[in-house]
């Protein structure tokens, strides 16, 4: 049998299969009273139930390690009342601040634990220990963190199999909120890193986070004191919503799968709701960052946009890591599926990022999670875009009405990431700056990659995604764990 046969026939049992995963999720969803989660009314960019969205918002998007991990500290540091976190891991040893002094975070919530209470909750870890981390590798940790402390830190267990507890928030005093990608950890990798990525001889860290003030803060403490009451049995009382302290109608929306907590016994699935709406109502311009892009349901969303666009300036940029940790991303067939819908259009750009200094790169593993719809709306948080994050971990991301907000972030990433100042990219147009920096710099910069030639660029396009290679891998891994 031919390669090419073979790669047709691969691709018809991943359709099958993958078409097998939709509908396994579309009857759960509808079995748990969620079947509006995969198509919910086009009235706007908010979900329907609780949090409702609230208005009086400060959104702050926080680009890179280096702009989001002293703004933390910083306002840990300042706590008067209250310390908050979760996460998927935390290293006492890490550092939040560089320099000297070097600041850690075990012992920045170490010393603010001597004045205010300071509550973490984490992920337990795998228990099965091929994982990581494994749960005795999560006890030792938290007993490092918490030795001879008054910090309070403990481990939820209360995962589905195959999934974990992944969110990232941070709430200080009632007042501030920080929700995003980025981990109090170095495990798998340094999350301090800048926006200029220089080469570093080790694995580089993309990511983002929004820091939040106004009444919405209270939406992210109310999360982490229903998790905090399940897991310990101490009821805590949220904080009431503070005052207004911006011009941004922001809506916090999780996932948490069914029969996890008491307080959600069909589960919450607002992010998948977010993400469909925000998709579907994509006129010109789709940009998304995150470490997956799997997710067959808003796959479909993308591939029906790219085959009958909703104007000639519509494009869809994809920014992903050169090679996720779980699996390449161009192997799962899902970018190969994109490529088949724009059929030479020119519309569709997948690519990643590397670390540079002149011309040596070192691996940039991208792992926020981001989307810009049209410099109108703006996802930002925790969510991976597959259906562990959709259906089955915690997750929190934040849903932003807000275009000042949306295109300034959307500015800033593309400055970053195609080596622009940003008064150039907030100047040009978002499809020419597609068409005549995006697409001919990442293209070259892959073909310069191919010949081993040294880079001139961050970009780099992403190799082999017009092949349907593999097609059924990410299929069957979504037949098999995700949900």
């Amino acid at each position: 049998m031919g390669p090419e046969l073979l790669g047709r026939l691969d691709a018809r049992i991943g359709d099958a299969v993958e078409a097998a995963v939709r509908l396994k999720h579309r009857r759960r969803l509808a079995r748990l009273g969620w079947a509006h989660a995969l198509d919910p009314p086009d009235d706007g960019p908010f979900c329907l139930g609780d949090p409702a969205p609230r208005d009086g918002c400060a959104v702050d998007v926080l680009i890179d390690g280096a702009q989001a991990l002293p703004a933390i500290a910083q306002a840990i540091r300042g706590a008067r009342r209250s310390v908050h976190l979760t996460g998927w891991h935390v290293a006492p040893g890490f550092e939040l601040e560089r320099g000297e002094p070097a600041c850690s975070v075990g012992q920045l919530l170490a010393e603010a634990a001597e004045r205010v209470d300071v509550r973490m909750l984490v992920w337990a870890g795998a228990p099965v220990p091929a994982f990581h981390p494994t749960r005795k590798e999560v006890e030792a940790t938290v007993h490092d963190l918490v030795r001879g402390t008054r910090i309070r830190c403990e481990r939820d267990p209360r995962e589905h199999p195959f999934h974990c507890h992944h969110e990232k928030t941070v709430v200080v005093d009632g007042e501030v909120a920080f929700v995003g990608g980025i981990d109090l950890t170095d495990q798998a990798g340094d999350r301090f890193d800048s926006p200029g990525h220089p080469a570093r001889r080790r694995l580089g860290w993309h990511d983002a986070a929004v820091r939040l003030r106004g009444p919405a803060v209270a939406d992210v403490d109310a999360h982490f004191c229903l998790r905090w009451g399940e897991v310990t049995g101490e009821r805590l009382e949220p904080c009431a919503p503070p005052p207004p302290a911006g011009s941004s109608t922001v809506q916090v929306v999780r996932t948490v799968a069914e029969d996890m907590y008491d307080g959600v016994p069909r589960g919450d699935f607002r992010i998948l709701e977010a993400y469909v709406r925000a998709l579907r109502s994509a006129r010109r311009l789709v940009y998304l960052e995150n470490q997956f892009l799997w997710s067959p349901e808003l796959v479909a969303v993308l591939a029906e946009k790219l085959r009958r666009p909703p104007s000639d300036e519509f494009r869809v940029v994809v920014v992903l890591p050169a090679k996720a940790n779980n699996g390449q991303d161009d192997t799962r067939g899902q970018l190969g599926v994109l490529v088949d819908a724009d059929d030479g259009a020119g519309r569709f750009l997948a690519a990643t990022v590397r670390g540079r200094s002149g011309g040596r790169t070192d691996p940039l593993y991208v792992h926020a999670k981001v989307c810009v719809v049209d410099d109108e709306r703006l996802l930002l948080g925790s969510a991976n875009l597959n259906a562990h994050s959709l259906l089955n971990d915690t997750e929190m991301d934040v849903v932003c009405d807000d275009p000042a907000v949306a295109r300034d972030t959307r500015v800033r990433l593309w400055a970053e990431h195609l080596e622009l100042d940003v008064d150039e990219v907030a100047a040009a147009d978002p499809t020419a700056l597609v068409d005549e920096r995006w697409q001919p710099v990442a293209a070259a910069e892959l073909r310069r990659q191919e010949a081993g030639e040294p880079a001139r660029h961050r970009l780099v396009a992403l190799p082999g995604v017009s092949r349907r290679s593999a097609r059924l891998l990410g299929p069957l891994q979504g037949l098999v764990d995700d949900g």
